[in-house]
């Protein structure tokens, strides 16, 4: 490589995050170029930053996720802990009982046919002929691809459709996991209606003795490897004691590693099934205190969730969330870097916007494409929290990435007169940060193009409008239809004086009710009554550093005013 290697490690905590970690990884791996000694010039996106070389028994050179995943008892699945990448077979050279014995076997998970197609080409079967074919992006010039099997079903092309097969996260995961990346907390259930992790306090306490013994034992493992950490990316569900877990954690990471990177990125559903008020109170409870805790042990906190998203026609095919990544993966951009920009004057909480695909037209370019957004912006909100739309931002970080091939600038011939001033630019980057000054004049901002799009392969579903060509691209209506492979992507991180309100309400709805005479259960194993006030006000004080310029505190329509000031 031509620069310096910043390792990240990532955290994921709770069934959700590893939903939605397990769709990042899967677009990740489709991306994985593997290049030793090929002398190829750095890639946009640095894999080496988030994967790592290893062997095999055998001698198979791997390819896996620096990565520690926490879930409950029962989420796995058909999903072996320890993976398969370093099998031994069965040892049973221990066993010295000499007496009659009698074994139960429990029947195995029924695998989905994304799986058992897995199974094959682990065995070094070749997969049956192509159902269909789409254009292959080419690769990087004298890249090597991943010797990985995931990656020929990228050449078998076949569709799968999951959606009424996946129990788990791990029935639609591509790609092998190390041995110690899979930490499964056996103190609690993950389905069912006894032992579950409910309550912040309950993630709390689980943060010590073997659970606290696991996590640093796989901690120690993967940054002890790294040449130069630059730091950590932690998922987190928010909704449940998770929220206590990953609080626990990301102070653990604080305390043992400072001054590196710690990312936290909330996760939370757009709703819950089987929900009631004292459930509901429990999401709201572990949210907030959640929110506080997480931003406080981290460079900054960004929730992430799609609720609130409206269902229009062009924000109905968002990626998940965590597809705003690419801004941690970027060679010249590290992580202390972008928090240092985006988090200052006690602002650790930052919005999150995002366009996938971002709208642009077969055959057009870039100051086309933006010119039609002079009163709205191309993106939705993916935090829950709506753009204020008035020019007003303490900071922002914008990556567009996927137009490779496209034209970024204006074709128009020398001395012909501009239609708007985008058009009158002479690189991507210039359009796209003449394009955001008219919309945030004064803000600081940060952009980024990388060409690379978001390349989608088996099993990513087929959710995209008729009217996308194979490359994400609007195509004209009378064309057929196409086998969408890949998407351009537009991402914001924002600082704003958006989130005030969020966290003001986020606050007064946690406080609007006594816990003790709702839920007293919720304070069965802490925080105290007191230690939750006292981080509710935290959340409060939190919530006045994203006032604007002139002192006032910005309210949503439906907020009451506070009289504290």
């Amino acid at each position: 490589m031509g620069s310096v290697c910043r390792e990240i490690v990532t955290i994921q905590l709770g069934h959700y995050s590893n939903f939605v970690g397990t769709h990042w990884w899967n677009l990740q791996d489709a991306s994985l170029f593997y290049e030793p000694e090929s002398g190829a010039p750095p890639s946009e996106l640095q894999s080496d930053v988030l994967f790592r070389e290893g062997l095999t028994l055998g001698g198979q050179i791997t390819y896996t996720p620096r990565l520690i995943a926490m879930d409950l008892k029962g989420s796995l699945q058909t999903l072996r802990q320890e993976g398969s990448l370093y099998e031994t077979g069965n040892d049973t050279s221990a066993f010295t009982w000499e007496g009659p014995m009698m074994t139960h076997k429990e029947s195995p998970s029924t695998k989905n046919p994304f799986l058992l197609d897995l199974d094959k080409l682990d065995e070094g079967e070749i997969l049956a002929k192509p159902e269909f074919s789409t254009p292959q992006l080419p690769q990087c010039s004298g890249a090597v691809a991943v010797p990985t099997v995931n990656s020929t079903l990228e050449h078998a092309q076949k569709r799968y459709r999951l959606e009424g097969s996946v129990r788990v996260w791990s029935d639609f995961l591509r790609i092998h996991l190390h041995p110690r990346t899979i930490c499964v907390i056996n103190q609690y259930n993950h389905d069912g209606e006894s032992q579950r992790l409910e309550a912040f306090g309950q993630g709390e306490a689980l943060c010590q003795g073997v659970v606290l013994e696991e996590l640093e034992d796989r901690l120690h493992f993967f940054v002890e490897e790294c040449d130069y950490l630059q730091g950590f990316q932690v998922l987190c569900d928010l909704a449940d004691g998770f929220s206590g877990l990953g609080s626990k954690v990301t102070e653990l990471l604080h305390d043992s590693y400072g001054g590196r990177g710690i990312l936290t990125w909330g996760m939370a559903p757009v709703n819950h099934p089987d929900s009631s008020p004292v459930k509901e109170f429990y999401h709201l409870m572990n949210y907030a205190l959640g929110t506080i805790n997480l931003a406080n042990h981290s460079s900054f906190f960004c929730p992430l969730t799609l609720r609130g998203v409206g269902h229009t026609a062009d924000c109905t095919h968002l990626l998940s969330p965590p597809e705003l990544r690419p801004h941690s993966l970027h060679h010249s951009a590290p992580m202390w870097q972008m928090a240092d920009a985006l988090a200052v004057s006690g602002r650790k909480v930052v919005a999150a916007y995002g366009a996938a695909p971002f709208p642009m037209t077969q055959g057009s370019c870039l100051p086309d494409a933006l010119a039609g957004y002079t009163d709205t912006l191309p993106w939705r909100p993916l935090s829950a929290c709506s753009e204020l739309g008035d020019g007003r931002c303490f900071g922002q970080s914008v990556t567009l990435r996927g137009l490779e091939g496209q034209n970024l600038v204006s074709p128009l011939t020398p001395g012909t007169e501009p239609p708007n001033p985008l058009h009158s630019f002479r690189s991507g980057e210039d359009v796209l940060t003449g394009f955001m000054r008219s919309h945030y004049p004064s803000s600081p901002l940060a952009v980024q193009l990388l060409s690379q799009p978001s390349k989608l392969t088996p099993p990513f579903p087929q959710i995209f409008s008729p009217y996308l060509d194979s490359q994400g691209l609007l195509r004209p209506q009378n064309t057929p239809p196409n086998i969408v492979s890949s998407l351009p992507v537009l991402t914001s991180l924002q600082s704003s004086p958006a989130l005030g309100p969020f966290l003001s309400e986020l606050q007064r709805g946690a406080t609007a009710l006594d816990p003790r005479r709702v839920a007293p259960s919720f304070l069965s194993q802490g925080p105290e009554i007191g230690e939750m006030q006292e981080a509710l006000e935290q959340l409060r004080t939190m919530a006045h550093c994203y006032r604007d310029d002139s002192g006032g505190v910005l309210r949503s329509s439906s907020s009451e005013d506070d009289d504290d000031d």
